[in-house]
């Protein structure tokens, strides 16, 4: 069969994994895969037997899945505690057609081995140790265009996921839709797809976010300040505190993020430029002396592509500045440039120490 083929049964899944897995084990290692029978009852639906050359072996126990969404992963790693506990010294691997980055995230952090028909394998045994991690494909090559691919980009999901992660609450989808801003549709499309990320639960028609900081970082995935907006880059010419006295008293809509924001809540290093949203960018411009500018920029403006972004802002503490809330800052630095992602890990981390200061 093809690389290029989509495996089409579960022992077509295993023969590509025994042969992934031989390409990249050390000369002179050995690998044999014994496939379980049907009837086996609750047992993996194979086992692997890792040899070294000094007769040194490790057992894999394996689950061959068509399909893992992530919010799969946890009966899966329910399944493997209950093999494993019959059988102490060996791990757990999944084989699988196709594996998201996310679902190998968690696969990952739940101590699992894994191979995609693909190419992403992630292999750890502790004795003999090995470690085996290889990239394959970051979306699924064999997804029809009668199923297409969710994702969290759009002005719909932005505001689902902002009303989420800003609030600590469960939310009958009534009420989501009418905080959101959404229409009914696009925030059940939204929701469904936050489930099958395991990112929202849904309890007695509830919907709640059980970990804000994770659905903040799967949302950073498919959103970015430069990316997602339109924006265009200036001069300040008097420095940015002289930018920000104009922009408190003037009329213009707008709201700061980046660095300039953070700092209202987790300083970590002066800021050297200014990241502003204002959905009339000129109007700004002149309102605020501003100057058009590639090089020597200080300021970057964004268009948003979504109201949220004034969503529950705030004025600074010193300055009377607008301010975006602390997880639109959050996903603003999470994907910029420079230092920009090691201060949202500085505010992230405020964040979680402070829940009570910010989520409503």
């Amino acid at each position: 069969m093809s690389a290029f083929e989509a495996p089409t049964s579960e022992a077509e899944l295993l023969d590509r994994a025994q042969e992934a897995l031989a390409e990249r084990l050390p000369p002179g290692w050995d690998l044999s895969l014994v496939r379980e029978p049907r009837t086996a009852g609750d047992r993996p639906d194979a086992v692997g037997e890792v040899v070294t050359p000094d007769g040194v072996t490790s057992l894999m126990l394996i689950e061959v899945k068509s399909n893992v969404d992530s919010r799969d992963v946890r009966s899966i790693c329910n399944q493997f505690a209950r093999y494993i506990g019959r059988q102490p010294d060996s791990t757990g691997m999944v084989v699988a057609r196709y594996l998201s980055p996310q679902v190998r995230q968690r696969l990952a952090e739940a101590g699992l081995s894994y191979v995609d028909a693909t190419g992403n394998v992630r292999v750890t045994l502790s004795r003999p140790g090995l470690f085996l991690s290889d990239h394959g494909a970051d979306s699924d090559p064999w997804r029809g265009p009668g199923r297409p691919r969710g994702s969290l980009k759009g002005a719909p999901a932005a505001k689902v996921v902002r009303t989420l992660v800003d609030f600590d609450r469960a939310w009958p989808m009534r009420q989501l839709v009418e905080t959101a801003r959404v229409s009914t549709g696009a925030a059940y499309r939204v929701v469904q797809f936050l489930q099958e990320e395991d990112l929202v639960v849904k309890e007695s028609s509830l919907v709640r976010a059980p970990d804000w900081e994770r659905l903040l970082r799967r949302w950073s995935q498919d959103y970015e300040f430069a990316g997602t907006n339109r924006t265009t880059r200036w001069l300040a010419p008097r420095g940015l505190d002289r930018l920000l006295e104009r922009a408190a008293s003037s009329d213009v809509e707008y709201a700061v993020t980046g660095t300039i924001a953070a700092a209202e809540w987790a300083a970590y290093a002066p800021a050297r430029s200014a990241m502003i949203y204002t959905p009339a960018p000129s109007a700004a411009a002149a309102a605020w002396d501003l100057r058009p500018a590639e090089a020597g920029a200080n300021v970057v403006l964004g268009e948003p592509e979504s109201d949220v972004v004034f969503a529950r802002t705030r004025r600074a503490a010193a300055g009377g500045f607008q301010l975006v809330a602390p997880t639109q800052v959050a996903v603003d630095l999470l994907t910029g440039p420079g230092r920009n992602p090691a201060e949202a890990e500085e505010l992230i981390g405020w964040m979680t120490r402070n829940e009570s200061s910010w989520r409503q």
